[in-house]
């Protein structure tokens, strides 16, 4: 009876891994790319432990166990940099969920399709455009004599270092963030109010409440479990504030407070050729990310009823 039950197992599974062959055979490519690119380099992991020389193999270095971690936390600068990416970060996680959300509410009273849908277009197109294009576009566009400092003196206000004043620095990222990825952010929360049930609004109505109170007590309640989840997928990028951003943006002038992790491991293990401490920066930002990506899956779980598996 046994070896019945093992052969029509094993013909199920010829039967399904059959049928399912071309959709593996689809997902192939993927795999070896992530396979390359992603696990493959993981062994670059072992220099965070290592005294490091490009002469020698991965395997064929002094290892110093912990030292590089020490020499980084006993470092002046590094607490700082902590904190730059961390402040950014959040204020990017912040004006993510609430300019989108407000947005979204906006564009759901638009009523004409065609006008709406344009509106959608146009604002979601800078999320394609690249930040080694935009960065040139910024530098222009936010110079002591670009347009945007011309118009503030046109009305009487003082010229602003928006890229060279490091207290107004951290909130230029912020917006020109916001700016390039608040369309595509929207999409997620007009699809959650469409999907709002219109007895709902009609109910509402009925008890006198205009559009905007409708807005207030309908739409708003109803898209949070969303607003939630988004809000709580995103703990995972707190040590992760735009490195393509800032890399292109910044400058000496604003290290103290625009340096975030990322640019700081660039420039002490590219620039500086100190590749262990660099690694040792590296691996625990991901080691942190990691703890807050599995606080933000169960968070998710327990708050919203999402669930990855």
């Amino acid at each position: 009876m046994s070896e019945k039950n093992n052969s029509t197992i094993g013909q199920r599974f010829k039967k399904r891994f059959v049928k399912e062959l071309p959709f593996h055979l689809m997902l192939l490519p993927a795999v070896i790319i992530v396979l390359v690119f992603k696990y493959i380099p993981l062994v670059g992991l072992t220099i965070a432990f290592q005294d490091y020389s490009p002469l020698f193999g991965f395997f064929d270095q002094e290892w110093c166990g912990l030292e590089n971690f020490q020499y980084i936390f006993t470092l002046s600068t590094f607490p700082r940099v902590i904190y730059n990416t961390l402040f950014i970060a959040v204020m990017k996680i912040a004006a993510g969920i609430i300019v989108p959300v407000t947005v979204a509410l906006l564009l759901n009273e638009v009523g004409r399709v065609a006008y709406k849908r344009t509106l959608q277009t146009i604002i979601y197109l800078p999320h394609f455009i690249s930040w080694v294009a935009l960065a040139g576009i910024f530098l222009d566009v936010l110079s002591m004599d670009g347009i945007v400092n011309n118009l503030l003196a046109s009305i009487g206000l003082d010229r602003i270092y928006f890229l060279g004043d490091e207290n107004v620095f951290p909130y230029t990222m912020v917006v020109t963030d916001t700016w390039k990825t608040f369309g595509w952010n929207t999409i997620v929360y007009l699809a959650a109010i469409t999907g709002i049930s219109p007895t709902l609004y009609e109910a509402a109505s009925l008890d006198g409440a205009g559009r905007f109170r409708q807005i207030i007590h309908v739409a708003i309640p109803s898209i949070l479990p969303i607003v939630l989840l988004m809000t709580v997928l995103s703990i995972g990028n707190v040590l992760r504030a735009g490195f393509d951003q800032i890399f292109n943006l910044y400058s000496p002038l604003v290290y103290s407070t625009g340096d975030i992790i990322d640019t700081f491991v660039y420039r002490m293990g590219i620039l500086g050729a100190q590749f262990g401490p660099a690694t040792a920066v590296g691996l625990f930002q991901s080691a942190v990310s990691f703890v807050l990506i599995m606080v933000g899956y169960w968070a998710a779980d327990r708050l919203a009823g999402y669930r990855v598996f």
